[in-house]
């Protein structure tokens, strides 16, 4: 909860009395201009309302679709009031002044309901992009709500925003599909996004001859100016490969594809300005790590109300470092699920393969990044297997491999690695719900 302090009124039209599961809401309020963004579960008995907003108990009433809610949040009272029209509510909201609690402020909110789980079992959904984002950001509404298990089948445009036909579908700097609403994740939890296909949809792939600045030594800087041409790869989807161009002088070179993802993100959280689909930080976003691939897991962290998951960026190959700025920048179908750990700090974002465990860190300098890899992974194995830190500092002396992931955006990126194979002796947790 927004430091235990923000609480606000919703009110609800269609409760049924009696009803098993609450109605869940995402509620909007505006506190002098800037968004918060809260999830709100109701239940109704006769016209006596409860539930929780981000877990703290509500009580009140309804009446001619009007109510009235009392929040208490530690020794602080909430006054709610507002009205429904259909799944969308809106209201006022009476709440102390955060610097001088003896007296009020009233702030507006407004919010929608979101949809009940559907019977069954998890579904198989098509989802088709209308339109894509160029900001990870809690601002923008959810293109879809999926529920933990559910797989997802989509598909994303290339960096400079054209899709799998050649059109220009959206504005370049890794446009994004998404967000998706990931219902019942709250702030505190860890979003965990499995990549089960990657599968490049064209048969060619875009990249630079270019060399970023931060591999120039002074003799490669005095030469590279010339350098930050376009370059067309042929991608020979049915032998697994990209071709360079027939002109330039590399004939009979072929690179093994390795489809990934180099955007993957959540929303960032209240206080955070909406971040750049280029940028990169603790709630994931443009990471281009190669190791992002079909079978791998990505880990992080719920900051937002439904955790609010953006992906892009696809490459059919990179090299470490992404060091010609671009990679094999390319269309691609993705197929993902979500899972939720529930209550689980994480430091920074986290990969898992079948053989390896990957923290990543994103900082503006190379030695910053090394240190909040380090950290992470330290953070995993406090976590998941029980070591202390003299346990982990042990472990990492002898077995911890780093690598370069970016060094092309705002942030450099390191992932620090252990092997599975490292751990066999080691009993691990089960933290996933």
């Amino acid at each position: 909860m927004f430091a235990r302090l923000v609480l606000f009124c919703c009110c609800l039209w269609s409760l049924r009395a009696g009803a098993a599961e609450p109605e869940r809401w995402r509620v909007v309020i505006d506190l002098w201009g800037n968004p918060v963004y809260q999830t709100l579960e109701l239940t109704r008995d006769g016209t006596r309302l409860g539930g929780t907003l981000d877990g703290d108990p509500l009580t009140g009433s309804i009446q001619d679709h009007r109510l009235r809610l009392t929040a208490i949040a530690g020794d602080r009272q909430y006054h709610l009031r507002g009205a429904v029209v259909r799944d969308t509510m809106s209201g006022t909201a009476d709440f102390p002044d955060p610097n001088q609690p003896a007296r009020r402020a009233e702030h507006a909110f407004t919010a929608s309901r979101l949809p009940s789980r559907p019977a069954g079992p998890p579904r198989v959904i098509d989802f088709v992009p209308r339109d894509y984002a160029n900001v990870f950001s809690a601002d923008r509404a959810p293109v879809l709500t999926i529920w933990p298990g559910d797989i997802v089948r989509t598909r994303t445009l290339d960096s400079g925003g054209v899709d799998e036909h050649g059109v220009t579908r959206a504005l370049f700097g890794n446009p994004q599909v998404g967000p998706f609403d990931v219902a019942t994740a709250e702030p505190g939890d860890i979003l965990a996004i499995t990549l089960h296909r990657l599968h490049p949809n064209r048969d060619h792939a875009d990249s630079l001859d270019a060399l970023v600045g931060r591999a120039h030594g002074s003799a490669l800087a005095a030469q590279a100016g010339a350098l930050g041409k376009p370059v067309r790869w042929r991608l020979d989807r049915e032998r697994g490969v990209a071709l360079p161009p027939a002109d330039s002088g590399l004939e009979g070179l072929a690179i093994p594809l390795r489809p990934m993802l180099g955007g993957i993100a959540v929303a960032p959280g209240f206080g955070s300005p909406p971040m750049s689909t280029g940028d990169s930080g603790r709630f994931g976003g443009n990471m281009d790590f190669n190791q992002i691939v079909e079978g791998t897991t990505v880990y992080l962290p719920v900051l937002q109300p439904g955790a609010l998951l953006y992906l892009g960026d696809a490459h059919a190959a990179q090299g470490d470092g992404e060091t010609s700025q671009y990679a094999l920048e390319t269309s691609m179908d993705v197929e993902f699920s979500v899972a939720l750990i529930k209550a689980r700090a994480l430091a920074t974002p986290r990969v898992e393969s079948a053989d390896r465990l990957m923290a990543i860190g994103q900082a503006g300098s190379l030695d910053e990044a090394v240190r909040a890899a380090t950290q992470g992974l330290v953070q995993w194995l406090r976590q998941d297997y029980r070591l202390d830190l003299s346990q982990a500092s042990q472990l990492l002396g002898a077995a911890v491999e780093y690598r370069i992931i970016t060094l092309a955006g705002r942030n450099a990126g390191v992932a620090a690695m252990l092997d599975k194979s490292r751990l066999a002796a080691l009993r691990p947790s089960s933290p996933r719900e």
